[in-house]
């Protein structure tokens, strides 16, 4: 009895190992054990795209709003996942707390998930997991921005909206349960809207497709669109009117992006075309080898157009890839890169594994398995190469020294790395000429200045030296710069000194396609703040066109060296002070 009951335990503690939701409990329970730990990630392309959250977290600590107080290109849920990661982990690595922090979204939602699934399917529901575990727990795009290895802070909220549609796409096409399945739907569509409209309609025009092959029933589609309007209520009074302001914002930034559309579809096409082309190739070997069953239901439509007859024509796998592709290349269309069209994973895998029953013919067969580990497996090896490479690599770099700059400088780079930092940082002052004839002419030095490793490095080195010099600029005077801005793209300077953001000013201003036209009440913001940091090494077009755009509300302001790499515009009440 006994050996047979320890065989039982062993056969049951085996059992639980090897159930997707212990991996997926296991995965995620690690993960703030890393975030406590003093570990710093490779610099790569465009790392400063994570200096926002920051902003974001100190106005949200001052009592701001995101949308209320001030613009953001983006809905606020992201930046509140990350003000409430700072506050648990402060000394955590920024770049992996900003990635991971959708996770108390998304692993709760994936969870329910594999649950469900789980109960039918074990092998498909591990099918779901590991592509969830490699995009949500490796920081990196599918494409990459830059030829050498190092950490993607580019588009961190596009690479959560991805994450969320492939867990919404997930349930879609392989949940059952009606209750739970609208339960997933309303928390995955609120979770899109606050976090990247773009990303809500794919998910929306997902949905009705869904909705129309018979996936999810009217009464339960009801209940989840009824539970989302009754979050968005509430949040409508509870926060200020802030999803009437969002809609503002989003009007706003649709006005700045007009007639784009068209060119971006494109775009997303050629960016994607590694997944649209064996994709599309795929579907129609399904419609083909489908077409006698599609005929009967088409038939069947014609002859009696009823929810059970449409819902039978529209539920066949070539279709819902074909929707699945249309939506990755909708929310790609306002993208330039995260990890585009993981969502369509969940209906490759069902089509995998219906194959050999569906399939008769083995060359037919091996052409649709081929097809689809084509459409799949490149960018899951193309991610787990990007980490390999910047890991494995950063093993032979150096730290970045600093004094200044918290959390924000737990970065490393190759030695080269930093010594070109180091000798650009001598070099930009005693060229300044140079660098403003490009400027007039309206280009950058290069165009990939924003993804070159030296750029972003010393950027961070002109920050980290220019809070030096205004913590000595207010010993000499005797003075305190209470409210900060930057004129540029990042506002890191009142987190890093502990000070505070202005309202309404934008975050992650990017002029060209995410700074409205200042209101009264931002251009009233700017003329009182105390002090506005100007970028000089090098001045790039950004942070020239903001200049210009705020200009004349820092007419009163005077202007002043603050040392070789930033200038500054000091109000009136504190520039008499100045020397």
């Amino acid at each position: 009895m006994s050996l047979a009951a320890d065989t039982g335990s062993a056969a049951t503690g085996r059992r639980i190992l090897s159930e997707p939701l212990f991996v997926l409990a296991v995965a995620t329970a690690v993960l703030p054990l890393i975030l406590s730990l003093p570990i710093s990630v490779p610099i790569g392309p465009m790392y400063w795209d994570l200096f926002i959250y920051f902003d974001a977290a100190n106005r949200i600590y001052d009592g701001q709003v995101p949308i209320n107080d001030f613009f953001a290109p983006v809905g606020p849920l992201g930046y509140y996942l990350f003000a409430g990661g700072l506050k648990l982990f402060p000394g955590a690595q920024p770049l992996l707390l900003a990635s991971w922090s959708l996770l108390v979204v998304t692993a709760p939602l994936m969870a329910i998930v594999l649950w469900e699934v789980g109960k039918r399917s074990r092998a498909a529901a591990f099918g779901l997991l590991v592509p969830f575990l490699i995009f949500a727990l490796l920081p990196f795009n599918t494409r990459e921005f830059y030829p050498f290895p190092g950490s993607n802070g580019f588009g961190i909220y596009n690479r959560q909206a991805c994450q969320l549609l492939y867990v919404l796409s997930a349930a879609l096409v392989f949940m059952r349960g009606q209750r739970l399945l609208a339960l997933v739907v309303a928390a995955a569509m609120l979770a899109l809207f606050l976090t990247k409209i773009t990303g809500f309609v794919a998910a929306f025009v997902l949905c009705l497709f869904a909705f129309a092959a018979g996936r999810i029933a009217f009464r339960h589609a009801a209940a989840a669109a009824a539970g989302f309007f009754a979050a968005l209520a509430a949040l409508e009074l509870l926060a200020g009117q802030i999803v009437s302001h969002y809609f503002s914002d989003i009007l706003a930034l649709v006005a700045l992006n007009d007639g784009m559309l068209a060119s971006r579809f494109a775009q997303a096409a050629s960016q994607t075309f590694g997944v649209l082309a064996p994709a599309g190739l795929l579907m129609l070997l399904l419609l083909w080898q489908d077409r006698t069953g599609m005929a009967r239901d088409l038939g069947s439509v014609l002859r009696r157009p009823a929810p059970a007859s449409v819902a039978a024509l529209v539920d066949h796998d070539w279709l819902w890839l074909g929707a699945l592709l249309f939506c990755g290349i909708l929310f790609e269309t306002q993208n330039t890169g995260s990890q585009g069209m993981i969502l369509v994973w969940p209906v490759l895998l069902r089509i995998v594994m219906k194959a050999p029953l569906k399939l008769r013919s083995p060359r037919v067969l091996f052409a649709a398995l081929g097809l689809a580990g084509a459409a799949a497996l490149p960018v899951a090896v193309n991610v787990m190469d990007q980490a390999a490479r910047a890991y494995v690599g950063a093993l032979k770099n150096v730290p970045l020294e600093h004094r200044n700059l918290k959390t924000l400088g737990a970065v490393s780079m190759r030695d080269t790395v930093r010594l070109r930092a180091e000798r650009m940082m001598e070099f930009y002052p005693g060229h300044e000429a140079a660098y403003a004839d490009f400027l007039a002419i309206g280009e950058l030095p290069t165009p990939v200045l924003y993804s070159d490793y030296d750029f972003q490095i010393t950027h961070l080195m002109a920050i980290d030296r220019a809070i030096d010099s205004i913590r000595a600029l207010e010993r000499e005077r005797g003075i305190r710069f209470e409210t900060m801005m930057t004129i540029a793209f990042v506002n890191t300077f009142p987190y890093l000194m502990d000070r505070r953001a202005p309202k309404h000013i934008a975050i992650g201003a990017d002029p060209t396609r995410a700074v409205p036209e200042p209101s009264s009440a931002e251009a009233a913001a700017i003329r009182d703040v105390d002090i506005a940091l100007y970028p000089r090494c090098p001045a790039d077009m950004g942070a020239k066109l903001l200049l210009d755009l705020y200009q004349s509300s820092l007419a009163d302001h005077r202007r002043i060296r603050l040392d070789d790499c930033y200038d500054a515009f000091v109000h009136p009440r504190l520039a008499a002070r100045l020397p």
